[in-house]
């Protein structure tokens, strides 16, 4: 591993999209990316699908071997407000990582621009206002496979970048459940592991712990706090409206250093910004005895195989 700097500040964003309105939550965006680099952010990490939104709760009429016609205009909502990469929203994303001078990863909801597929999407934009790294979801999990694709672009399947603070690579939610997802970043040098999701049990926290402690990484756990009245009152789904807790999302966000141990605390039931300046070199410092796909592995014995 090259050297690294020394001090690096992050801010991992804890916060509700304007549900299914991408314009107005590329707004938000922006102002919250201006906002974490006036107070310093180097690093600034939005949660899964965040443009336009997580849809939690909502089955858009699929059942087995049937649909719901009307929550076909439900799912057109869903689809008109997903994004184009590249396009206005992106570009609007970048150049607010550049003014702010930091790294921005995001995740969106991605429409495909050139048939009708969507995406559950991790994107990094530079300091310099460039979009250096785009990961599409290999395996939406459950019913999401009811709106999203698997990744089929090999360029977009496991993606690390170079940076001062060292590789950073990303996996969306439950990819991070996939022993061999993780072992293709561990592969590749990954030092700063974005999990961006929406997730909030202890389960989940269970899980980051332990991939930091695997892989002697920095994690930075990003979910949205959603409350019900956020959703829109227009859709065609009363009955899943009324089965959502008043708090379908609450959050849970934090940062988890190479040792496994949270430097925040998990923060709960609100908006928030959390803020936190750690070292790089705690990554190289915490593998000294145990280094995954270093002196610790045995590649005469087990061997990964990527099909990039």
């Amino acid at each position: 591993m090259k050297d690294l700097v020394h001090k690096m500040r992050v801010a991992v964003v804890q916060a509700a999209p304007i549900l299914f309105n991408k314009k107005a939550t590329t707004k938000k965006v922006v102002n919250i990316v201006r906002e974490a680099g006036r107070q310093g952010a180097q690093l600034i990490v939005f949660p899964e699908s965040f443009i336009p939104c997580y849809p939690l709760g909502l089955t858009f009429g699929f059942t087995v071997g049937q649909r719901d016609e009307a929550q076909r205009d439900d799912w057109k909502v869903y689809y008109d407000n997903s994004v184009v990469v590249p396009g206005e929203e992106t570009q609007m994303i970048a150049k607010a990582a550049a003014e702010a001078k930091a790294y921005v990863s995001i995740g969106m909801t991605e429409r495909d621009e050139t048939h009708c597929s969507l995406y559950c999407t991790n994107l990094i934009f530079s300091p310099e206002g460039e979009l250096v790294y785009h990961h599409r979801k290999i395996k939406p999990t459950g019913a999401e496979r009811y709106i999203w694709a698997d990744n089929q672009d090999k360029d977009k399947h496991f993606p690390v970048i170079d940076t001062p603070f060292g590789k950073m690579g990303s996996l969306i939610c439950w990819e991070n459940y996939m022993p061999l997802a993780r072992a293709a970043l561990y592969k590749r040098g990954v030092a700063m592991y974005l999990a961006p999701n929406t997730n909030n049990n202890q389960e989940w926290h269970d899980t980051i712990k332990h991939i930091a402690v695997e892989g002697h990484v920095y994690v930075f756990h990003a979910n949205m706090y959603v409350t019900k009245d956020m959703y829109p009152d227009n859709f065609h789904c009363p009955d899943e409206y009324a089965k959502l807790p008043d708090v379908p999302l609450t959050g849970g966000s934090c940062i988890v250093d190479p040792f496994g141990h949270y430097i925040n605390e998990p923060v709960w039931n609100r908006e928030a910004i959390i803020y936190a300046d750690i070292d790089p070199n705690e990554v190289p410092r915490s593998r000294m005895e145990f280094d995954a796909t270093g002196h610790y592995s045995r590649d005469d014995l087990l061997e990964l195989v990527i099909h990039d």
